[in-house]
Order: structure tokens, then C-alpha cells, then sequence
């Protein structure tokens, strides 16, 4: 059985005021409703694709790139919320002047040693690429 939810029953649902939903249906973010006005049914993938956007606008992404990613444009790259407060551990690897890579630690899951390879690897093409000869216009 299809179930279907009246906009009340999809805003309790999608913790989300009826206002948003129907800008999020208005900016094509969500699929329009079958019927109109108060004969308006929602479905599950209506509740779906709110849940969707309120997850990747709650990760900071703007409504122009969340459209995009539901598209498939873009890939959805969420950076998570920090609250004031929050301690965070980076590594800083300086590969030659001017050029640094900074890592959160906590976030990669490497160990040390593991680290320390991963930037012996870096330096190393770095230096490659700084041997190589610039590549020749072409005509």
C-alpha cells in the first residue's frame, strides 16, 4: 500500500514548517504534490526528498547546491558543523615554500607512521614535478 500524508502529516514528519516545504516544491527541490490546495497528497518520496534537503542544507550546503547535487551535477561535500568550543587536532605539513597541507587528524583515521609516509609521498612528487621541464606550447 502507498501511503500518502496531507501537508500537516508531511511537515510533523519532516520536523519542517509548511512554508518551507512549499518553497522547497516552488524552487523544484521536491516533487509537487498530486492534487491541489487541500486535496494536496504527499508521499514517501516527497518525505524523502525533504529529508534529503533539510540534512544537506543542515551541512552548510546553500539551496543553489543542493539543487545541484539532487541533479547529480555535483557531489554533495558536507562539512560538519563545528559548535564553539570544539578542539580540533591538525596536522601541518609544510611540502616547500609556500605550499603546506594542513590535515584534521581526527577525521583521516591514519596513524602516525602513517602520516609520516603520506608525507615523505607528497614531498617526494612534489620534487618530481618540480624536475620535470614545463611542458612546450603548443602551436
Amino acid at each position: 500500500m502507498n501511503t500518502t500524508y496531507t501537508l500537516d502529516e508531511l511537515c510533523a514528519l519532516s520536523a519542517l514548517p509548511k512554508r518551507t516545504v512549499r518553497y522547497y516544491v516552488q524552487l523544484g527541490l521536491v516533487d509537487r504534490p498530486e492534487g491541489e490546495t487541500r486535496a494536496a497528497r504527499y508521499f514517501q518520496r516527497h518525505l524523502e526528498q525533504l529529508l534529503t534537503v533539510r540534512r544537506l542544507s543542515g551541512g552548510g550546503l546553500s539551496l543553489d547546491r543542493i539543487a545541484a547535487v539532487l541533479k547529480g551535477d555535483i557531489d554533495a561535500v558536507i562539512e560538519p558543523r563545528r559548535a564553539p568550543g570544539t578542539v580540533e587536532v591538525r596536522a601541518h605539513i609544510t611540502v616547500a615554500d609556500g605550499v603546506d597541507i594542513q590535515i584534521e587528524t581526527s577525521r583521516l583515521g591514519i596513524g602516525p607512521e602513517q602520516l609520516r609516509r603520506f608525507a615523505r609521498e607528497v614531498i617526494a612528487l612534489y620534487e618530481r614535478i618540480q624536475q620535470e621541464k614545463p611542458d612546450e606550447p603548443t602551436p
